[in-house]
Parts: structure tokens; sequence; C-alpha cells
């Protein structure tokens, strides 16, 4: 079995997969200072609970955006799985796309495996919009080839920025709206509004703008935490998958097995 490790920015995400199929998830706040041992106490009693031994994984890969969080992420693999993790973009691991951009080395992990994934199960262009602790736009063309795309604060750290900065105004919770309505009647309905239907707008403006721009359909594909929040109040997205990232590291990790 395989296990892939998504490190992000607010949580890092392990997934127990045979073959594509996804047998396990779990999910941890992201700690550089977390060790090795942190780690495995509290995964080897996941796997446990699914009656799954640590013998059974039998590759790993990592794909991280938090570089201090990489070195205990390997020592997990080596210490307590006793195999030499896969490292999404390095050596057999490496993506195997074109990365069109002027700096193809400062290209996220995360989204660089969102493009390998999006690619490998839709057709055409495509613009993978991923809700994370920054909400990011990629464009990958037909070929596969990454060229570019956008980078927004997330919803939850715009809120935490509004919250934090000003004296009076509350700490809500995001949701949907229950109206339609964008003219609030109290602070909170207001704050919302601000926060969802501004987000709203926010993602229909930059897509439409980045389809012109292209001057081809795109397909939209969603991925993230709140996608699927998102998906009820607009249909802007083609598809909304969860699993984009996780897909993706597993494509690497096939692809560096049959080399």
């Amino acid at each position: 079995m395989l296990l892939a490790i998504d490190a992000g920015n607010t949580n890092v995400v392990f997934a127990l997969l045979e073959g594509r199929t996804i047998k396990g998830r779990w999910r941890i706040a992201t700690d550089p200072r977390r060790t090795g041992d942190e780690y495995a106490v509290w995964l080897m009693q996941l796997l446990a609970i699914r009656g799954v031994k640590a013998q059974e994984v039998t590759q790993i890969v990592i794909s991280t955006v938090v570089p201090r969080a990489l070195h205990n992420l390997e020592i997990l693999a080596r210490h307590y799985f006793e195999i030499e993790p896969l490292i999404a973009g390095q050596g057999k691991a490496e993506y195997g796309i074109d990365i069109d951009v002027e700096q193809p080395s400062s290209l996220g992990a995360d989204r660089a495996v969102n493009a390998i994934a999006a690619h490998d199960k839709h057709a055409g262009d495509l613009i993978v919009v991923d809700f994370g602790t920054a909400t990011t736009f990629d464009v990958i063309d037909f070929n596969g080839a990454y060229k570019g795309g956008i980078i927004a604060p997330g919803i939850n750290l715009s809120l935490d920025a509004l919250v934090g900065n000003t004296a009076k105004l509350p700490r809500i919770a995001i949701a949907a709206p229950k109206s339609t309505s964008v003219v609030g009647r109290n602070t909170e309905d207001q704050m919302l509004i601000g926060v969802f239907w501004g987000y709203v707008a926010m993602m229909e403006g930059l897509i439409a703008r980045i389809r012109a721009e292209i001057g081809r359909t795109a397909k939209v594909i969603a991925t993230g935490g709140l996608a699927v929040l998102f998906d009820e109040a607009t249909n802007i997205f083609d598809a909304v998958d969860a699993d984009l990232t996780i897909d993706g590291l597993a494509i690497i990790a096939e692809r560096a097995a049959s080399k």
C-alpha cells in the first residue's frame, strides 16, 4: 500500500491507498516542530484502528510546501516504516510536466501535483482552483503544461485579518448566507455577505479573465476544503474533486515505481 503525505500550511494530510483507491485519510495541524516520533505515535494508532500494520505500507510519497516539516516526515518514513520516501518533484518523483513559468523552481509542490492529477483525469485546457490557506488558480493547457496562475488570500485568512484588525467586528463562521440578498441588515450578515459573496464574485471574475486570456474553453476543477460550499453558490465549477492532490501523489508514486 501507498502512504501519501501532503503537508500544507495549515494541515498535514495522510492518505493510505491501494492503487488509486483511498483506504483511509487523516489530518493533523501543521507544526514544523512536530518530530518524527510524534507523528509515529499518532499515525500508528490510526493505522491500528483500521487494522493496518506498518509492514503493509510499501511506498511513501511526500509533498510539502513547508520545508521545515520535511525532515521529520522523512524520519517517520525511514525509522517507522523502513522506507526511503519519494519527495514530489525530486529524483524518481519528478513531476514530469512542463512548468512554463519564469521561475519553475518556485512553484509549490501542491500546485504541481494538482496539475498532474487534473490533466490525468480531464481533457483540454484546465483551471484548478484550490481552497487552502491561500486560494490558488492554476492554468494547465491541453498538453498538460503548467502555464501559471493566481495566488489570492484564503477566505479564512481574509476573515482573520478583518476581525483581527478591527475593534468591534465579531468572529463569524464561514457559511453560505441564508438569504441571497447582498444588503445586510445587521453587522454579522454584512460581514458574511462581504466575505462569502465577495469571494464568489472574485472567483467568477478571475476565472472569466483567465478564460478570456486563454482564448479557449477551459474546464474549472475545484478542490480543497471549501470547494463544496462554494459549489452550491455558483455554477462556475465543472467538477469538484476533494482528492485531487492525493490522486496526483498516487500518480507520481506509480510513475516512480515503473522507473
